[in-house]
This record gives structure tokens, C-alpha cells and sequence, in this order.
């Protein structure tokens, strides 16, 4: 057959075959992937211990048995000791700093009661005077009977209740600390000096004196 051009152009076409390529990512043979030339296939993730991980398992049990698997190094576990070392001494510090609040708590009640009680020692101190014109107006007989008999009555008894007591006993053992005495005079049949005769009453409020009673005492002859 004749034909028209040249010839190797001719021959060069009619040697060449159309190339089918097959691009499909898995092979229909062995089931396996493939990887385009000059690209290494992934390997599979491998856990600290060795073992490759599963892809298609759960996420949060991969990270659990990785973490499992890992060794905990030397100095890791010296910052433990140091983390617990520092945890026992910030307890220590906390109980420390607990027992100076209950101190300062119990010193704080301490002197808040000390307060009052000066406070209300201040106001018996200041109603003495008073007690003393009753004590007087009673000895001269004006408060035998009437209103004001009953007022000074529940004027006593009221200071009573914020433990005010009276030092007035005749006949007791005499007390440098609860007397004053005025006067001393030779008694018959006494062995120790002893209060005959209280000039003026005194006053304590439990444990303190708030004012000495001026006696006269007798004293063994």
C-alpha cells in the first residue's frame, strides 16, 4: 500500500501501542495498598513498649496502655520523693499556722474576758461611795422602812449578782489583805489578832479586793 510522508515518522506510529496504566490504590490481587514510586508505605505506630498500635481502637485505651507500658525514669521518680518531701512540709506549716490561731483565738477570749471584768469592776469601784451612805443612813436608822429602804435593798441585791460581796465579818482571824486595821487593842482570851469591830466595810469582787475594811483589831494581851 503505497503511502505519503516519511518514512520513519511511519514506522515509529505503527510500532507504538497504546499504554494502559493502572492507578487504582489498592491491588485487586493481594489486597494490599499501594504507594506511588519513591514514597515509603507509613509504618504502623508503635507504642514505648514495642507493640504496634491499633488505628482502628479507641483512642482514650491506645493512650492508657501506652501510658501503662512507660517506665517511670530514676529522675522522675526522685521528683516524687521531693513533691511528697515539699506536700509533708507545707502539712507541717498548715498545722503550725493552726495551732497560732487557736492560740491567738484563746488569748484574744482571754483578754476580752479580762476586759469585762475591768469593766466591771470600774463600775463597782465607782458605786462604793454610795454603798457607804447606805450603810450610814442605815446604821442612823433612816432606812428601817419607806421606798428608799427598798431601793437601797435592790440596789445590794443587784450588785450582788455581778459578784460584789461585803467584808464586814466581826470576830475572824484578822487579814492583811482583806483588813486595814486602825486601831489595835488588848483582848482577853484571844492567842491571835483578831477583828473586834468593822469602822467601814469592805468590798471584793471574787478573787479581788476591790477595798480593804478598816476594823479595829484585838489583839492577844
Amino acid at each position: 500500500m503505497p503511502h505519503h510522508g516519511n518514512e520513519e515518522e511511519h514506522n515509529s506510529s505503527a510500532s507504538h501501542e497504546p499504554v494502559i496504566r493502572d492507578n487504582r490504590k489498592v491491588d485487586p490481587v493481594t489486597g494490599q495498598a499501594r504507594h506511588p514510586e519513591g514514597e515509603q508505605p507509613a509504618e504502623a505506630p508503635v507504642s514505648p513498649v514495642g507493640e504496634p498500635v491499633d488505628s482502628d481502637g479507641d483512642a482514650l485505651a491506645q493512650a492508657e496502655e501506652i501510658l501503662n507500658g512507660i517506665e517511670v525514669p530514676a529522675e522522675e521518680s526522685v521528683a516524687q520523693g521531693a513533691g511528697q518531701a515539699e506536700a509533708a512540709e507545707l502539712k507541717n506549716d498548715l498545722l503550725r499556722l493552726q495551732a497560732e490561731y487557736v492560740n491567738y483565738r484563746k488569748r484574744v477570749e482571754r483578754d476580752r474576758a479580762v476586759a469585762g471584768e475591768m469593766a466591771v469592776i470600774g463600775v463597782l469601784n465607782s458605786l462604793l461611795p454610795v454603798l457607804d451612805d447606805v450603810d450610814a443612813a442605815r446604821q442612823h436608822g433612816d432606812l428601817t422602812d419607806g421606798p428608799f429602804a427598798a431601793i437601797a435593798t435592790k440596789l445590794e441585791n443587784a450588785l450582788k449578782t455581778y459578784g460584789l460581796v461585803r467584808i464586814d465579818e466581826t470576830g475572824v482571824e484578822f487579814d492583811p489583805t482583806i483588813h486595814e486595821a486602825l486601831i489595835q487593842q488588848p483582848g482577853e482570851d484571844i492567842e491571835v489578832d483578831t477583828v473586834s469591830q468593822v469602822l467601814r466595810s469592805g468590798y471584793r469582787s471574787g478573787d479581788r479586793v476591790l477595798r480593804a475594811a478598816q476594823v479595829i483589831v484585838a489583839v492577844p494581851a
